[in-house]
């Protein structure tokens, strides 16, 4: 006599993975959405108040992106758990070509959000700072 423990049957697990795999894919594209949606409402906000200037505009930019990688990742966790059961060569394939893809739009993502980081702390640096000294009763002693 073979004892045989499976905890859950191999069709079961797929069933099951596959309702985890849509809620994840679900999560990712509600981020990207609401990204978007946020992102579109703060431009429109922008330039119905006339602050349509490039600061405001790289800011936008730069938490879109940030959603927009969020997104990624989790259209590429679904992605994996696809995978997870008993996966043929052609899954494994597609695998590695949306791993791929979704890598290198995460890795230039990154570094869009990166430079579109620096540019702002660079353009904060560069702006006169008021003096935070001046003023009634916040005038600096000799001491400091």
């Amino acid at each position: 006599m073979i004892l045989s423990w499976e905890v859950l049957p191999e069709s079961n697990l797929r069933e099951a993975i596959g309702v985890l795999v849509r809620l994840v894919e679900t999560a990712g594209a509600l981020i990207i959405f609401v990204g978007a949606v946020w992102a579109f409402g703060s431009f429109i906000t922008s330039v119905v108040r006339g602050r349509g200037h490039v600061k405001g505009f790289n800011r936008i930019r730069l938490t879109l992106g940030r959603y927009l990688v969020l997104g990624l990742e989790f259209q590429l966790a679904g992605d994996v758990l696809r995978t997870a059961v008993a996966p043929s060569f052609t899954e494994i394939g597609q695998l590695a070509a949306i791993a791929a893809i979704r890598t290198a739009l995460n890795y230039f993502l990154g570094r869009e959000i990166a430079h579109e980081r620096a540019e702002l702390e660079r353009d904060a640096a560069a702006e006169p700072q008021p003096d935070a000294g001046a003023g009634p009763g916040g005038a600096k002693g000799a001491l400091g």
